[in-house]
């Protein structure tokens, strides 16, 4: 191996947004992650919802107001020259 190339190798603290935190080595020293074994749907067994319905009821109540006109803006424009 050649010196002076490689990175330095620290004992890391991993730290999951559930409040469980390990210990590894990595080339980092601490590391913050959203997701780990101990809340991940696949080891869990159990199933998170993701608020998928709160984006759609979004994008709705955003074009509600204005219908469709607000998508046609730009076809209108061209359709005039």
């Amino acid at each position: 191996m050649q010196a002076d190339i490689h990175p330095n190798y620290y004992d890391t603290k991993v730290t999951c947004g559930c409040g469980n935190s390990f210990e590894t080595r990595s080339t980092r020293e601490e590391l913050k992650v959203d997701i780990c074994n101990m809340c991940h749907p696949f080891y869990t067994g159990k199933l998170k919802f993701i608020d998928t319905a709160g984006r759609i009821e979004k994008f709705k109540n955003k074009f509600a107001a204005a219908g469709y006109a607000s998508l046609n803006k730009g076809k209108k424009a061209k359709a005039d020259k």
